[in-house]
């Protein structure tokens, strides 16, 4: 599924302007030049009876209704991406508004809008300066049907689409599906096809030379066959430190290497931001879902069945996780001159479930859910996953027995919990 295309850094600001709202916007104006154009082109095969019937005065009235309902649909609807993306804030968590402004379908839609006006604005304009000869009228009729036809389309699947968004279900579903496609390319691409910067059993030599952040902010995205193709041909290796998601300040050591390499180059793998993506970190997307979990367990909303819900797709996600950390077969790296810090199963299930057990911990029913997804999860069959459960669980039941009031209720937590397992050292 992911490629080392899709790693790249080019791959990575395509994907981001494609999800920009006005280059959709764009593509939908430009029929009005692709209509002037070819317009003259096509003239020609349109009959004489019918191109004199017609006349300017009906394209241009259609053209008027166009740009003037356009014009007020689009506001509109701007309107409500404004109210969904204030309601999945206060309902779910602001971190969600993200996904909100990347809505393909509420692009798309608003993009036709938006477009169709500014097409029936320039056919107009062109219209009225006499650009047009009678049979070219009827070309630009077809292609303000066309339009039309687009428009009608775009209306339908905006009524489908208003009735749930911004809704704490789509919200975390969306969520979901970004955390499912970063954790997908983790498992598919262990440390993003480099190798595993495990401390304690990888040392950075003491020889290496440092490249240092030159701006602050969260690292969003990490070219790693950028950093390998700076090592190529030589024997030189790369030790990433700050990995996608991590917070860098400007002076602060981000990648130490040995050899002779490119520091502008190492750097310029690095894309730094102002705010954490979800593309290559999935750590972000738990913690996302966590949150909306533990605001609805807040006093003021007090609804622990989202809570349960997002308990059920968090387990979802992390089943199929597999350590990082674990020694590779040197001909499945693909970067094997890079190295990376892992994403490991104790980081994830920390982010995902310690919040929630904190936040719940007053709430049998959320304690229940939360020690039966960490009892699944203990019979992982990566051992780090596993073993993660277990402590998870253990910290779980802690809050648990100092929050629950009642002896039944804490027994029945007890009873589900699932231990870490002693060791021969500690038995």
């Amino acid at each position: 599924m992911f490629g080392v295309a899709f790693l790249s850094k080019t791959f990575y600001r395509f994907q981001r302007l494609t999800r920009t709202l006005w280059i959709r916007s764009s593509l939908i104006a430009l029929l009005a030049l692709v209509s002037a154009v070819v317009s003259p082109v096509l003239a020609p095969l349109v009959p004489n009876g019918f191109a004199e019937n017609l006349g300017s005065e009906p394209v241009v009235r259609i053209l008027q209704i166009l740009a003037s309902s356009m014009l007020a649909v689009t506001t509109f609807s701007l309107s409500v991406m404004v109210s969904a993306r204030q309601s999945a804030s206060s309902q779910a968590t602001p971190r969600a508004h993200q996904l909100l402004l990347e809505d393909h379908i509420t692009q798309t839609v608003l993009a036709t809008f938006l477009g169709a006006f500014v097409y029936a604005l320039v056919a107009l304009i062109l219209v009225s300066i006499h650009l047009y000869s009678d049979k070219t009228l009827v070309v630009v009729l077809a292609f303000t049907l066309i339009v039309i036809g687009l428009v009608v389309m775009a209306i339908l699947r905006w009524i489908e689409h208003l009735s749930d968004l911004g809704s704490v279900i789509t919200t975390t579903g969306w969520i979901e599906e970004a955390a499912a496609d970063a954790l997908k390319m983790h498992i598919d691409w262990p440390c993003l096809g480099g190798r595993p910067l495990s401390p304690g059993q990888v040392e950075i030599p003491a020889r290496a030379e440092k490249v240092v952040a030159r701006q602050t902010g969260y690292v969003r995205h990490l070219d790693v066959g950028a950093l390998n193709a700076c090592a190529a041909g030589s024997q030189a290796q790369v030790f990433v430190l700050a990995g996608p998601g991590k917070f860098v300040t400007a002076g602060e050591p981000v990648v130490w290497f040995t050899g002779t390499l490119d520091q502008d180059a190492l750097w310029d793998a690095f894309s730094v931001g102002k705010v954490r993506d979800f593309d290559q970190d999935p750590r972000f997307a738990v913690i996302v879902l966590s949150e909306i979990a533990q605001r609805a367990l807040s006093s003021g909303i007090n609804d622990p069945g989202t809570a349960i819900d997002i308990i059920g797709r968090l387990t979802r996600l992390l089943i199929p996780f597999r350590s990082e950390s674990a020694p590779r077969d040197i001909e499945k790296v693909r970067f094997p001159q890079v190295w990376i810090k892992p994403v490991t199963a104790d980081a994830l299930l920390h982010d995902a479930f310690a919040p929630i057990a904190r936040a719940g911990a007053t709430t049998v029913e959320v304690q229940i859910s939360l020690q039966k997804a960490l009892a699944r999860l203990s019979e992982s069959d990566d051992a780090e996953m596993a073993q993660a459960a277990r402590r998870e669980s253990a910290r779980a039941l802690e809050f648990a027995m100092a929050a629950l009031a009642l002896d039944e209720d804490r027994a029945r937590v007890k009873g589900i919990a699932v231990l870490p397992k002693k060791t021969k050292s500690s038995a």
